[in-house]
């Protein structure tokens, strides 16, 4: 998007070019499954697994409510004065947004039009669960949960998870990355301001969590491609033996 405060976006694109070309070329990925043995597979999508490196996806994952997921999650008002923000032009409130999250080395700061925060809500309230890559250089890629919840009428966030934690822990597994949407300015500047912390010690990087949240915006705002992109949410959501990984780490390429 091209309001997103990522500052670093052109380093990320050449950072996981080359590694996405790798992964694509070895083809290393592996999801464990995470409720036991996925369900068995229509007739032609059995077919294909047979020829396939990769496993058929696990069914939607169980995960734990909203409330026991997202324990004091901030509001708008922990981190500026709503009421004077409000007065405040577009642009201005963009700035100030990223200044306040700029001296802390483990947060993560965009700010989405209304429009595209629409599209993109849209699709995690039907979708709310997904998976998405990380490359690993030399490694493959290491699969990620993530999961939305509404914990609040103006709070939207996403929690990201190691789904091989996921898979050993369930609903103890602690995420390494929780995303908060703010829209509380949403109808009267038309902006929604995105506020995000990484864990230190939990086996991601800032940079690896910026680069998830760009896909995940582009994969539930879905872009230009957005048939293919709403495909594999639809096949993920549905347990869908179908879904391949491959494809998955396709459409991630685009990202950049």
């Amino acid at each position: 998007m091209d309001r997103e405060g990522l500052k670093d976006i052109n380093e990320l694109k050449e950072a996981y070019k080359d590694k996405i070309q790798e992964l694509k070329k070895t083809a290393a990925v592996e999801i464990p499954s995470i409720n036991g043995t996925p369900p068995p597979a229509p007739q032609a999508a059995s077919e294909r697994a047979s020829t396939s490196p990769f496993p058929p996806p696990p069914p939607p994952p169980q995960v734990p409510s909203a409330k026991k997921s997202t324990p004091g999650v901030k509001t708008l008002s922990n981190f500026i004065d709503i009421a004077k923000t409000k007065e405040l032009p577009q642009k201005e409130i963009e700035v100030i947004w990223r200044l306040r999250h700029a001296s802390n080395p483990q947060s993560l700061c965009a700010v989405v039009p209304l429009d595209a925060y629409k599209t993109i809500e849209a699709s995690a309230k039907k979708y709310p669960h997904f998976i998405l890559p990380v490359p690993r250089e030399g490694q493959g890629a290491e699969i990620h949960l993530l999961q939305w919840t509404f914990p609040a009428a103006d709070t939207v966030t996403v929690l990201f998870t190691h789904l091989a934690e996921f898979k050993l822990r369930g609903e103890y597994a602690q995420p390494h990355t929780t995303i908060t949407h703010h829209l509380e300015l949403a109808q009267e500047k038309g902006l929604v301001l995105l506020q995000g912390q990484v864990v230190e010690g939990r086996g991601i990087s800032v940079d690896e969590a910026k680069w998830l949240l760009m896909c995940l915006q582009k994969f539930y705002g879905f872009g230009s491609d957005n048939a293919e992109r709403r495909r594999l949410l639809e096949l993920f959501g549905k347990g869908d033996p179908a879904f391949s990984v491959e494809d998955l780490v396709a459409e991630a390429e685009k990202v950049i």
